[in-house]
């Protein structure tokens, strides 16, 4: 059956099952979304019952949206937002967000904006059409997320035409009638690095992460057969934001693919925070860059966002669920559905099995559950971390140390996840010196804030209690050449967290090349530093670095202390990891480990086997396993 066909004998069941009194103006699949589009919207927010019956009856996921003609046009519309809506509401920012028809509206105080009983609102939505919904304004304004806004808004035509091929593409009829499930490992296999997996049904190729090897520039083998053409893949699937996983997605637009991405909304602002970082060391590094910044406008404009929980159609046979990983802000576990029923498969991404200062354990309890793909970073014998409150602990001593002796410590950390981890750990010692923020840290913190109920709820309830420990008057935000300079020249002891962790790049070379000769002051690794980079180097203990210097090579003596606080990891340890699976119930019936040095791989397979006397294998990159 043809698209068209579909539609129209889904409109022709849904009139039948709204009330008399309900009129629709259209039908449309858009992305993974059945739209409804009606001039009757009140009543579907009236009656929640409604959506709820259409839904499991038709099998889909269904939204409703008022019809265009209804829509004020959105300069006049904020005009009457803030004529109906008080001003002691505080209203920060107002956003139309054109794929749903709605209206967001930041305000300090969403309870006045609201009204009572939603009275404000109601009044809101009737004169100027657009759905309103009120969050918290966030206590930090972010500029990459402004961007994006005024991004995606400019492109609503654009929007509005690849939702429709999407949407078309994922309720097309199955052409196969044979079923099977293949996994093929791209990168990412007994490596740290250049993550990209492709699992193929004989209907669909789904791409899972496609990241870079930071340090080696390392990519995934994407011109293998099972990857290309690439035009042909159905979906991009990104677990989180870091550069491993999602370093060379706009790659893809290059070499041909023009299909969904899927994510979490933090995801793809922090993504694209990190990519647009990437290519800027990049060229300030004098390397090759690897694209130009209309291919991450191009990602962007291709994603679609999705929440922890929703299942999700993806292809004609894939449904695709995002659960949280506990790794970075946004983080997912990707758990698919294949078939009507055939088979369940998780990959973990990244994950993080413990409450941290930042987010709840990685969710693991899934209803069924035939195969894993777990990381195994901190995979081999002997990868014990300590909990948060002794590395907090830890990193506490290491810094009066430094500051007794009228020294300066330098933490080296990944913008997004360990920067915040640290702050909160920092805020919460009471230290009496200044910690200067350098890099995207500011930026990256702000995205944070702005999306509070990705946070556990300890820190979320802080935030919305105006105790904001990001905002404590000890962080100092460090955003030009002159203000780093006088940073490092200062003579009074301090604490500088600066961009990148692995010491690939970024503002802390800066701080190390003028700070590296004095013994007073102390560098402190709190991240897992790759094999390859600079970071790694000096952990193993190499006392002379090469830096450039304004076009000319020198090498510095490492006469500061180094040291390596565990527990700040946004990874999991052997025994979190081991535990992570025991508690699956039922356990999966085969675990793929990966993402670990080659021995890491092989030793947290060989613990998951012994353990729990399960099918486990840790591939080679190019290797293809059939599950079913």
């Amino acid at each position: 059956m043809l698209p068209e066909e579909t539609l129209s004998e889904l409109k022709k069941r849904i009139v039948e099952l709204l009330p008399a009194n309900v009129s629709i103006s259209g039908v449309e699949f858009e992305g993974p979304e059945l739209v409804i589009y009606t001039e009757d919207t009140q009543i579907f927010v009236d009656d929640g019952g409604i959506v709820r019956t259409l839904a499991k009856e038709l099998k889909k996921r269904i939204s409703v949206r008022p019809s265009s003609n209804i829509l004020m046009e959105p300069e006049k519309a904020s005009k009457v937002i803030y004529d109906i809506i008080p001003e002691e509401g505080g209203i920060k920012d107002i956003y139309f967000d054109m794929d749903t028809a709605e209206v967001i509206i930041e305000a300090e105080k969403p309870g006045l904006v609201i009204g009572t009983h939603g009275a404000t609102l109601r009044e809101v939505a009737k004169v100027i059409g657009w759905r309103p919904n009120v969050i918290r304004a966030p206590p930090i304004q972010s500029s990459i997320i402004k961007s994006i806004r005024r991004y995606l808004r400019e492109e609503s035509e654009f929007r509005k035409d690849f939702l429709k091929k999407v949407g078309r593409r994922i309720y097309r009829d199955k052409t196969k009638e044979d079923e099977w499930l293949r996994v093929t490992t791209l990168g990412g296999c007994r490596e740290v690095g250049r993550n990209a997996f492709m699992l193929s049904t004989p209907e669909t190729r789904i791409l899972i992460d496609c990241g870079v090897s930071v340090g080696s520039e390392g990519t995934p083998y994407l011109y293998v057969p099972e990857a290309s053409p690439l035009k042909d893949i159905d979906a991009v699937v990104i677990t989180h934001a870091h550069l491993d996983h999602s370093g060379l997605v706009p790659l893809l637009f290059l070499y041909g693919y023009d299909g969904p991405i899927y994510m979490t909304q933090p995801t793809r602002d922090l993504m694209a925070l990190l990519l647009l970082d990437y290519i800027e060391v990049s060229a300030r590094d004098g390397k090759k860059i690897p694209y130009k910044s209309s291919l991450i406008r191009d990602t962007i404009r291709h994603t679609i966002p999705l929440k922890y929980g929703d299942v999700t159609d993806i292809a004609p046979d894939v449904k695709l669920t995002f659960y949280n990983a506990g790794h970075i802000l946004g983080s997912s576990i990707a758990y698919f559905h294949a078939g009507k029923g055939l088979y369940n498969i998780a990959f973990t991404g990244d994950i993080k099995y413990e409450r941290t200062f930042l987010f709840d354990p990685a969710f693991n309890g899934f209803a069924r559950l035939e195969a894993l793909v777990i990381e195994s970073t901190y995979g081999g014998m002997n990868d014990l971390q300590p909990s948060r409150r002794e590395a907090e602990k830890n990193l506490k001593e290491e810094i009066e140390k430094t500051i007794n002796r009228g020294g300066k410590v330098i933490i080296p950390a990944f913008a997004v996840g360990r920067s915040q981890e640290v702050m909160i750990a920092l805020e919460g010692m009471q230290l009496e010196v200044p910690v200067y923020l350098d890099g995207m840290i500011w930026e990256a913190t702000a995205v944070h804030t702005a999306y509070p109920e990705y946070l556990n709820r300890n820190l979320k309830n802080s935030i919305f209690q105006g105790e904001n420990p990001f905002l404590a008057d000890i962080f100092v935000q460090v955003d030009d050449v002159e203000k780093r300079k006088a940073v490092i020249e200062e003579k009074e002891p301090s604490i500088i967290l600066s961009t990148s962790g692995m010491l690939n790049g970024g503002p802390v070379l800066e701080y190390l090349k003028g700070l590296a000769r004095d013994e007073k002051n102390t560098l402190i690794f709190v991240g897992y530093q790759a094999e390859g980079t600079l970071g790694r180097r000096i952990q193993k203990g190499w006392n002379e670095i090469q830096f450039s210097n304004e076009g000319k090579m020198g090498n510095i003596k490492m006469e500061m202390k180094i040291e390596t606080i565990d527990g700040f990891s946004g990874h999991s340890d052997r025994n979190q990891l081991l535990e992570y699976v025991r508690r699956i119930r039922p356990l999966p019936s085969k675990v793929i480990c990966m993402h670990g040095e080659n021995h890491k791989c092989t030793a947290l397979a060989s613990g998951i086997h012994k353990k729990f006397n399960i099918e486990t294998v840790a591939p080679m990159n190019l290797e293809t396993l059939r599950l079913v």
